[in-house]
């Protein structure tokens, strides 16, 4: 690890190298210098992302649009991302041909928290909103770090597949022929995103696409610094930030929880969050984007269904199990949040004005 961080423009004699945080996607260290600074080393997932260099080039597009922005605040360096050069190549990353790592500066005095409740989803709403905002006029070209992350049309589609081929045989089982029919009425009015981009009148935007509350950095006093884990980031629809948060925030339970009579949609957690980000976007939302936000709330637990549904069927071959069982769990667990979600759509129109 010694070896690979000095390939970067580190300032200091690195002392000790050890893990940090919980990511699920990169591995990611904290190394300790005698320098002004201490670096975080990530080794990027180029399973997941498979065009790194496009991946860095949407990361250094943007912070140093952000850096732009913030010009003269005194405590720009941590409200923003900075990511070394490699010594050979100029390139925020380095490879071996086979792996691939990037080193940051690590943002000294800075915290992240776990807390899904009001508070925290209105600073989650007005922070992702004001990435975006800040995001809104970069005159960068970025591109999809995973084409289709978000395409509703696609994940139709893949479920289509999955029943035509019936792979694990599992089509004759009642539930799933329930559940089936009762996801595909509602297909097409999902699928309106994408129709409404063909037709002009819905915008991408530079998106986060993973925002959680975790995917943001306090400072010593409970503000918001900024946000980080920004390899999801790429065009999208202002929907895929506003109805991933709630899919997982405003659940009562677990995305996995079996006891789906359990789950509804808390309108505490979507009023707070719809709150904050509309103060965040306030200054480039559309008409169109704003009042389909409800839609969008009731998209993302829809779509995860879908994908959950269609792994159960093909066999369970993307998402990882813990029992026989977990995806087709999963997935009444997302259909019964949708229903809730769809059920107080006349609530968040009146939130959302």
């Amino acid at each position: 690890m010694k070896e690979i961080a000095q390939h970067f423009a580190i300032k200091g004699n690195i002392l000790e190298i050890k893990p940090l945080g919980n990511g699920l996607i990169n591995d990611t260290l904290l190394v300790k210098t005698d320098g002004p600074d201490d670096y975080v080393l990530q080794k990027i997932n180029n399973s997941i992302f498979k065009d790194v260099e496009l991946l860095q080039h949407n990361i250094d597009c943007a912070t140093a649009h952000i850096r732009r922005k913030l010009a003269g605040d005194p405590d720009i360096d941590r409200k923003v991302l900075t990511f070394l050069p490699c010594k050979e190549t100029g390139k925020t990353y380095w490879t071996d041909g086979t792996s691939y790592w990037r080193v940051s500066v690590f943002i000294k005095g800075a915290y992240t928290y776990e807390t899904v409740d009001p508070k925290y989803s209105y600073f989650a709403g007005k922070s992702f909103g004001a990435f975006e905002a800040m995001l809104a006029d970069i005159p960068d070209t970025l591109g999809e770090t995973i084409p289709d992350f978000h395409n509703m049309e696609l994940r139709a589609r893949q479920l289509h597949e999955a029943v035509e081929a019936d792979a694990a045989g599992r089509m004759a089982e009642p539930e799933v022929q329930a559940i089936l029919a009762d996801l595909l009425p509602y297909e097409e009015e999902m699928c309106k995103a994408e129709r409404m981009y063909r037709e002009g009148i819905l915008p991408k935007r530079i998106c986060h696409c993973d925002t959680k509350v975790n995917n943001m950095m306090f400072d010593e006093n409970g503000n918001v610094l900024c946000i980080i884990d920004l390899d999801t980031m790429m065009p999208s629809f202002v929907f895929s930030d506003f109805g991933d948060f709630l899919r997982t925030a405003a659940n009562t339970v677990a995305e996995d929880d079996p006891a789906w009579e359990k789950v509804d949609f808390k309108m505490d957690i979507f009023e707070a969050f719809a709150k904050g980000y509309l103060e965040g976007t306030a200054s480039f939302l559309t008409p169109i984007e704003k009042e389909n936000l409800p839609y969008a709330a009731c998209l993302f637990p829809y779509m995860q269904a879908v994908r959950f549904f269609a792994d159960y069927i093909n066999g369970d071959t993307y998402y990882k199990i813990k029992y026989p069982d977990h995806n087709l769990v999963r997935t009444r667990n997302q259909v019964a949040l949708f229903h809730a979600a769809m059920a107080k759509v006349p609530q968040m129109k009146e939130i959302i004005g």
